[in-house]
């Protein structure tokens, strides 16, 4: 068996992502054969070396899951909620193994659409990693209509937090009633960059739904439930990430 780094073991094992693995490496949680490994991690061997979580022992499943989920309103991305609101893994609460699983990236709660989820760590944590530039496509529902001057604006870029967004997708696809319905592709994950964005250029959002993350699309899977992905959407995902093998 080859070596590996251990965060990425970690990561393949569905702990964690490998980011997230590292600050568990460096917390002291982590043992490799009974022993503490650097801060900056090591080198292990599946199925010859011993890692333990917490005490657990964790080693990297046969195969990964692939879910994709149509997050409701009101619905928290989160492991648990302290106010017992829910969470998108109540809505898994009947998946095996649901508690390995973890989200990539995020929605607020006030935002609905496509969410990924995965026990994969190394391929969540290149999903949402803004160097790989994979794609999330938005429909948002924004008061007033936006001229082109504000949509020249947030094709080239926004100004948020003294750095300027990267170029986006931006078609404006109607508007009525005083509000304007504005579909988005961008390829960053910012706090609440979409709602922001259109903050800024004085079109707050009124509703907002992700309907694509990189090649796997929300189609018509209805609020509040999930599918796994198939094959061929997985090996898409991999190549948008640039994930080899």
């Amino acid at each position: 068996m080859a070596l590996e780094r251990l965060n990425r073991y970690l990561a393949r094992s569905g702990v964690a992502s490998r980011r997230a693995a590292d600050s568990l490496i460096a917390s002291g949680a982590v043992r490799v054969n009974g022993r503490p490994p650097p801060p900056t991690g090591m080198l292990v061997e599946a199925g010859k070396d011993q890692v333990t979580v917490d005490g657990r022992p964790v080693e990297p499943a046969a195969g990964h899951r692939y879910l994709a989920l149509n997050k409701p309103i009101g619905v928290l991305v989160t492991a648990r909620d302290p106010e017992g609101r829910p969470t998108v893994f109540d809505l898994l609460a009947g998946e095996e193994g649901s508690r390995r699983l973890f989200a990539v990236g995020r929605l607020d709660g006030g935002s609905s659409g496509l969410l990924l989820v995965t026990d994969d760590g190394e391929l969540a944590n290149r999903l949402a990693h803004p160097r790989h530039k994979v794609t999330k496509e938005y429909v948002a529902v924004v008061t007033g209509s936006p001229s082109e001057g504000d949509l020249r604006i947030l094709r080239e870029g926004v100004e948020l937090d003294g750095r300027r967004t990267q170029p986006a997708t931006v078609e404006l696809q109607g508007s009525a009633g005083g509000l304007s319905q504005l579909r988005l592709v961008i390829a960053e994950g910012r706090y609440r960059q979409v709602r922001r964005m259109l903050e800024a250029v004085g079109h707050p959002v009124k509703e907002l739904t992700r309907v694509a993350y990189g090649p796997v699309r929300l189609g018509r899977l209805k609020g509040g439930s999930w599918r796994r992905l198939r094959p061929a959407e997985v090996e898409a995902l991999r190549q948008a990430a640039g994930v080899e093998g």
